[in-house]
């Protein structure tokens, strides 16, 4: 087998797996990553969401092959020096998790969507979040936290530099 190695929540990797091996079973059963979970794998519920240099990518249709040399980030990674990302803290005040199961994956998506559009629309963000199941049904929570978000209500700061491997937070202050 290949070494395929990659910058994983902003530390390098390397790993023997067969490039063709979804990058999900290489998270969770060879890296010991266990955020992103495994929902349909059709890459159709986003409960396996997490992003590949930046941008929110299922990780149950995503071969770890097309990740060598990138930047991979799961929930894991988006705390920084033990303060939870604005989304997080959004996500708790505004009670949005019940089941819990699909958060991780609606969290980085949510993170992504804020990325490229730091002010969205109730449009915006349903259309963002459409691939994303809640079987509990939380999707209004869901858009009130990512709009507190994008109002500012949250610490909505630079906490790494823009091109760390880990720039989630945004740029702009509310």
């Amino acid at each position: 087998m290949p070494v395929i190695t990659f910058t994983l929540n902003g530390k390098p990797v390397s790993v023997n797996a067969d490039k063709d091996e979804e990058l999900l079973w290489v998270l969770g059963d060879r890296l010991g990553v266990k955020g992103p979970k495994y929902g349909c794998g059709l890459g159709l519920c986003g409960a396996c969401t997490s992003h590949i240099d930046g941008v929110a990518r299922r990780t149950c249709i995503t071969p770890v092959g097309t990740v060598e040399g990138h930047n991979v980030t799961t929930i894991e990674g988006i705390a920084q020096d033990g303060k939870l990302h604005p989304v997080q803290e959004a996500w708790i005040a505004n009670d949005v998790a019940q089941c819990g199961y699909c958060q991780q994956g609606q969290i980085m998506q949510a993170i992504s969507l804020l990325k490229q559009n730091p002010n969205p629309t109730d449009d915006d963000i349903d259309e963002a979040m459409s691939g994303n199941l809640c079987r509990c049904g939380t999707y209004f929570r869901i858009r009130s936290a990512i709009k507190e978000v994008a109002a500012g209500k949250y610490n909505w700061e630079r906490r790494v530099t823009p091109d760390s491997p880990n720039s989630l937070w945004g740029t702009v202050t509310g």
